[in-house]
């Protein structure tokens, strides 16, 4: 099995991740919480209460854990590929593989990914969720969770090893299609912008993976709200039965639009994120091949 993809799939992740964190995190509480009136709102109020470090809490942990799940999602597609076609990474352009076999490669890596995925995304969600200023005023409680291993220790210890895995069904639900549509919507605007058996300029490959982000954004966003509060509801003590009643009981409170609530800041993230995400893939592997 090839390494060189897993290995250049956790480099283009971490700065992938750099680049969309500040972004990750006003999605992340607009999706669990009701006291900002949309994105400007809720940028300003981190930025008054918390600094601009407000709006990279919980990237710490996500920059070897993320980029690690980044480097599988990559492996296990490409290698994936490689099964269904026998043909490496370098080949490809002059044998292009059906978008069937592109579509369900990207669901398999989107599908194992998610298992690792878990655990490190229900710390990002609770650690950003967090909105006590850095500098805390004399006599003020101290934040709930002092970093992503005291967080990982105090949900193993409050939530059995179960919470751990809180919102994966959702998680799955929302990463297995979608990142088949990601790598086939990639691929598509890829081959339509590129003479065959030649590999795509830079330029087109900013363009495809940034338009592929925001293609697999759009279908994902509904899923990513319900997988945020499935999340948080541990931590508020509030008890969903399930992926079903936590998509019905936020219709019924916020009605439909709160399921495409952060998808203009996943959209506005998705392009710098992953046009940056695919070019360094493709540069990598180029450079190694």
């Amino acid at each position: 099995m090839p390494v060189e993809e897993f290995v250049a799939g956790w480099i283009s992740g971490a700065l992938g991740l750099v680049l969309g964190h500040p972004f990750d995190t006003v999605k992340v509480r607009l999706q669990t919480q009701t006291t900002y009136r949309g994105i400007i709102d809720c940028m300003v109020k981190t930025y008054r209460h918390e600094s601009l470090l407000g709006f990279f809490k919980g990237m710490s942990f996500p920059i070897a854990s993320i980029a690690m799940v980044n480097s599988v999602l990559f492996g296990v597609y490409s290698n994936t590929l490689l099964a269904l076609t026998a043909t490496s990474h370098q080949e490809r352009r002059a044998q292009p593989p059906s978008y069937i076999h592109v579509f369900t490669a990207g669901c398999t890596g989107g599908f194992v990914q998610v298992y690792c995925l878990a655990p490190f995304d229900l710390i990002k969600v609770r650690l950003q969720n967090q909105t006590e200023p850095r500098a805390r005023p004399p006599g003020s409680p101290p934040p709930r969770y002092r970093g992503p291993v005291h967080c990982a220790v105090s949900i193993f210890q409050e939530e059995g090893p179960r919470g751990l895995f809180r919102g994966a069904w959702a998680l799955t639900l929302r990463d297995t299609p979608t990142l088949g549509i990601y790598f086939v919507t990639y691929e598509w605007l890829c081959r339509q912008s590129t003479r065959d058996g030649q590999d795509p300029s830079p330029a087109t490959v900013l363009v495809a993976g940034g338009f592929a982000g925001i293609a697999s954004w759009a279908v994902a966003t509904p899923l990513d709200v319900i997988k945020s509060r499935l999340q948080m509801a541990g931590l508020k003590r509030r008890a969903y039965r399930g992926v079903l009643d936590c998509m019905v009981s936020s219709a019924r409170q916020e009605g439909l639009g709160v399921f495409f609530r952060g998808l203009t800041i996943n959209s506005a993230r998705a392009f710098p994120v992953n046009a940056v995400t695919f070019l360094s893939y493709e540069y990598l592997l180029r450079s190694w091949g």
